[in-house]
């Protein structure tokens, strides 16, 4: 986006009338600056909102070394200056100087966060701008401050974009051949070997991953020193989402960790058809992003990725171990974590998970198959959403059901859309037993037919609970935690100090909760999960206020 386009655009710089001018301007601090100077630089954590009195201040995407610096837009007096990335300490990832001299206002995240919480309308008012402002950077040259080089068809690349897609950063990911590498990486003398590389601000970051990525951006966790938060959330998606929601707007010191990015498997569903308040569908990915958007308006703070190895109790508190070594310490805890996703015993699967299998059907695996066969195996609800998106977007599908009946898990509504599609296959009392290709996947075996064309396997037979972390947590024999009148007898000796029985929601741990999918008894559904996750947040206020 140019300058002038975002001088015209009424949302990224909405006009504000006196009275919420004044009462924004009550939020912040007034500095003189001069021509030249910056306000802040691209890089700095948790800079502030500025609010322009006087004076025009220019957002700069600074120079790289292979391109020079360009001016994103010109603010002047009653806008103010920011991104979606001021409401989460990310750092900042374009730089703000002052081009006339004038009189500015910082609003520190500490004053925003009080702002947004006190003033609903200058809330969604600020929001709606942040957003806009984070979705026109993408299609502009503030792209460049992140970018992305791979192999063509390299999972790491696969697995740096969803990253950046799932935590909305602006950024762009470029596919090349191994001769193409020279003219992507500016003359840095990187070989194959060295892919994929981020370059951040024009400095490459060399066998990228997101772990990296979030480090050097300031998305991995910073905790202040002797810090104590009230609730921990351990996994981002329908549920953890939801109860980190539900716990910041309710006034909780919320964290929300995720080993991946926010959203989970619902965030891999292509389209979700009956989910209250959408009668159109929705896509999975839209459902989290805006999620993840409500999340940061309340003050959440998001941690991706982000994985927590131990929880344990100490005294009082409880301890959440990072991988990383960090330790996070709460008063309470949600575990969230949902499942990993299950695979079947086949040669070649662990090659061909970094060229061909998917556990996802969204548009990042739809480039990767477009227009070609592609065999989908689950008998459930995201097995055919993904199987007639695949379909939609010019893939012949074979979908294949390992039981008799495609109704016994799959919703009616979409079992019949699977029937009436001629452009998919549907081969139930069926199994994949082989795969075949060179470099990357070529052929599928089915027993029930032989050996299909398939550029493509999306696997949805389901997944095992992620909690082998959680210690001595009970669990029922497939490892899903117990909750509430389910934890067992002979695990109850922890409560009797207290003179209670666990909350509905709460484990077998004081205080230590659970919701989703990783939950004995849960429904598997999106929501479901949300249901769970924002109605177990009453039994952390009920533990919080009986402590």
């Amino acid at each position: 986006m140019t300058a002038e386009q975002a001088h015209n655009d009424p949302v990224q710089r909405p006009v504000l009338t006196d009275a919420q001018w004044a009462r924004l301007c009550a939020f912040g601090t007034p500095e003189d600056v001069e021509a030249g100077d910056y306000v802040f630089r691209s890089g700095v954590r948790d800079y502030p909102l500025i609010l322009v009195e006087s004076g025009e201040i220019e957002v700069v995407r600074d120079s790289l070394f292979w391109i020079e610096e360009a001016i994103i837009a010109h603010m002047g007096p009653r806008t103010f200056v920011g991104e979606l990335g001021v409401l989460n300490g990310q750092g900042a990832f374009l730089s703000a100087r002052a081009s006339e001299s004038g009189r500015i206002l910082r609003v520190e995240r500490a004053d925003l966060r009080r702002l947004m919480a006190e003033d609903d309308e200058l809330c969604d008012l600020i929001l709606h701008a942040l957003w806009a402002r984070r979705e026109s950077l993408r299609r502009g040259p503030a792209a460049l401050t992140l970018k992305l080089v791979g192999q063509t068809g390299s999972s790491e690349l696969l697995s740096l974009r969803r990253f950046a897609e799932r935590l909305d950063l602006v950024h762009k990911a470029i596919e090349v051949e191994p001769a193409e590498i020279p003219a992507y990486t500016g003359g840095h003398g990187m070989s194959a070997d060295d892919l994929p590389v981020a370059f951040i601000q024009g400095e490459p970051l060399l066998h990228a991953t997101p772990g990296l990525v979030a480090e050097r951006l300031g998305l991995s966790y910073q905790g202040q020193a002797d810090e104590i938060v009230d609730l921990v959330v351990v996994g981002g998606g329908p549920a953890g989402l939801a109860a980190a929601i539900y716990g910041a707007s309710e006034g909780l010191e919320t964290v929300l960790l995720d080993a991946i990015a926010p959203g989970g498997q619902a965030a891999s569903t292509s389209r979700i058809e009956n989910f209250l308040g959408f009668p159109f569908g929705v896509t999975g990915g839209s459902l989290i992003d805006q999620a993840c958007l409500q999340a940061l308006k309340f003050g959440v703070r998001v941690y991706a990725p982000c994985e927590a190895v131990r929880l344990e109790r100490v005294g009082d508190l409880l301890d959440i171990t990072l991988a990383d070594g960090r330790v996070i310490r709460a008063r309470t805890a949600m575990v969230t974590s949902g499942a990993a996703y299950r695979r079947l015993a086949l040669d070649r699967w662990e090659d061909f998970e970094r060229a061909g299998i998917h556990y996802a059907a969204t548009q990042l695996e739809l480039r990767q198959v477009m227009e070609r066969p592609v065999v989908v195996i689950g008998g459930a609800n995201s097995a055919g959403q993904a199987a007639l998106y695949l379909a939609a977007n010019g893939c012949p599908v074979h979908l294949i059901v390992r039981g008799d009946d495609l109704g016994v898990r799959m919703s009616s509504y979409l079992m019949d859309r699977l029937r009436d599609d001629p452009r998919i296959d549907i081969h139930t009392a069926s199994n994949v037993v082989g795969l075949g290709g060179g470099r990357t996947l070529e052929k599928v075996t089915i027993d029930s037919v032989g050996e299909v064309d398939a550029s493509g396997l999306f696997c949805f037979i389901g997944a095992d609970p992620a909690t082998g972390w959680l210690g001595s947590l009970d669990r029922d024999d497939d490892g899903f935690l117990r909750t509430g009148t389910d934890v067992a007898v002979q695990t109850l000796e922890h409560w009797q100090t207290l003179g209670r029985e666990p909350l509905p929601f709460e484990t077998s741990l004081p205080r230590v909760f659970a919701a989703g999918d990783v939950r004995r008894g849960s429904m598997k559904r999106v929501a479901a999960a949300v249901g769970e996750g924002s109605s177990a947040v009453a039994s952390v206020h009920r533990a919080l206020a009986l402590s």
